[in-house]
């Protein structure tokens, strides 16, 4: 038996692989990075979680997928058993003692959002239900362990530049728990660019220093915490979101729907309630998500918002550099030539998450073949990542950021309807840079500039149009903008 479940172990190490091929790193690391392999034992394999939540939910959404890889493996396997680690048994009950009991009003102090049926002989008028302080702990510690965090997601993996350095300064004095450091922080860029790397490694930082940290994906707070708060574990769960120091809401874009939203809010406002540090990300600005309720709206306006920019070249270099390292670390003679980083630094540009990707296959092929890595091999194997000659996609965010900084005026100012000089002649200029670079509609243009007609985007546009031909100085100064924008 011992022999068949140390062969099952590599088994389940090739199911996870394919796992996490399959359905990506991030919603691996949700779902599957706390699953255990505990046995195989005739046509089933039997695996344990952390929590009854997390058992159910891959045994309706995964166990179809389970069954099919493990009988890649193995022939027999036809059933999969997911349980419950350390699971609490019932409570025996002494007959003279009745079941504790809350009624449905004292679950939230109003009516309970979900219904409840009559029992122990209650009748309809004064239902009640077992006080099931089991499922409160388990819904609070929950919580409190939130989304599975990524080990080799740390501050010291962390490639810091220019782009990232004061959102990275930032997080690290959050996490540290600082005297006098920021209760809000909202973060957003691009994807692949390190906000979950960042996210991840303050609350592994702040853990170690002895904190409280809640660190919620999108997908863990709409699935995990929003369900548990329409449960009787409501209380349990509240008095352990008070007690939190640190919050961490990562990818806060796929909090989707009108119901998520308003749970959103509803948990930041008890989170309020005391002095907490809270840290979220996004892909985006906070006003462009146009979902977020007005008092968190206000929250995060009382704090501070960051834009990570794309990568440079340096940072890129950093990134390759510390990747590289840390594949020595476990692969001592694996080695990539400097012409060979200097070439990914310098064209594959789309995000960080592909310069992991390029160097993750020339890592592979060189454990495969047991082949050098060379020029020709990383010309070979990375052409459909490389963009020589060509143009990236720009964001109109990204102009409108260089823009702002070039002419000292704040976004707010530049979507504002004021009509000083300082503000009307960057406007224009942005507006002409947009319609130029990126290719949009004028209507389009004209909505990411506070919601502006089509006309006055093409009055810009021609107005500036103009004048670059007959002012060689302001024609210059777009050039550069330009210059700035495609850096």
């Amino acid at each position: 038996m011992q022999v068949q479940n140390l062969a099952s172990s590599d088994h389940w190490d090739r199911v996870k692989t394919e796992l996490r091929n399959e359905l990506g790193e991030d919603i691996f690391s949700n779902w599957f990075g706390r699953v255990k392999h505990e046995e195989t034992v005739g046509d089933s394999v039997r695996l344990s979680v952390p929590t009854r939540f997390l058992k159910n939910w891959i045994q309706n959404n995964y166990e179809k997928k389970l069954i099919g890889l493990w009988k890649r493996e193995l022939d027999d396997i036809n059933r999969v058993e997911l349980t419950v680690r350390g699971a609490l048994r019932p409570r025996q009950i002494s007959p003279a003692q009745p079941p504790k009991a809350i009624t449905a009003r004292r679950i939230s102090g109003r009516s309970a959002p979900f219904d409840i049926a009559p029992q122990f002989g209650s009748s309809a008028s004064s239902a009640t239900i077992p006080c099931l302080a089991d499922t409160g702990e388990e819904a609070a510690a929950e919580f409190l362990s939130g989304a599975a965090l990524n080990p080799k997601l740390t501050f010291d993996a962390f490639a810091e530049g220019a782009s990232n350095s004061l959102a990275c300064a930032a997080i690290r004095q959050m996490a540290a728990g600082h005297e006098g450091t920021l209760g809000m922080l909202y973060m957003h860029s691009t994807t692949g660019i390190g906000k979950t790397h960042l996210l991840q490694a303050a609350a592994t930082e702040a853990r170690k220093a002895g904190r409280r940290v809640a660190y919620l994906s999108a997908e863990f707070f709409m699935y995990h915490l929003v369900p548990a708060l329409r449960t009787p574990a409501f209380p349990v769960l509240r008095q352990a979101m008070k007690s939190i120091d640190l919050l961490l809401v990562d990818d806060l874009q796929f909090l989707h729907g009108k119901q998520a939203h308003e749970e959103f809010g509803k948990t930041l406002e008890m989170l309020m309630e005391a002095p907490k540090q809270i840290i979220m990300a996004a892909d985006r600005a906070p006003e462009e998500l146009g979902t977020l309720s007005t008092k968190v709206m206000q929250r995060i306006q009382t704090g501070e918002v960051v834009s990570i920019q794309s990568t440079d070249y340096a940072l890129r270099h950093e990134i390759l550099r510390k990747r590289i390292a840390s594949a020595r670390r476990t692969h001592p003679a694996f080695t990539v030539p400097d012409e060979v980083a200097d070439y990914i630094a310098r064209y594959v540009i789309s995000s960080a998450r592909d310069l992991e990707g390029a160097l993750n296959r020339l890592f592979a092929h060189n454990q495969l073949t047991k082949q050098p890595v060379t020029m020709n091999l990383a010309e070979k194997t990375l052409h459909d990542l490389v963009r020589i000659g060509e143009p990236r996609s720009i964001k109109v965010e990204e102009i409108q950021q260089v823009v702002c900084k070039h002419f000292s005026v704040t976004k707010a100012d530049l979507l504002s309807s004021c009509r000083a000089r300082t503000l009307v002649r960057p406007r224009q200029i942005a507006m002409y840079i947009a319609k130029v670079v990126t290719g949009r509609s004028l209507p389009e243009i004209g909505r990411r500039f506070g919601n502006r007609d089509h006309t006055t985007v093409l009055h810009a546009v021609r107005k500036i149009e103009d004048m670059v031909t007959k002012d060689e100085t302001l024609a210059q100064e777009v050039e550069l903008l330009k210059r700035l924008i495609n850096t």
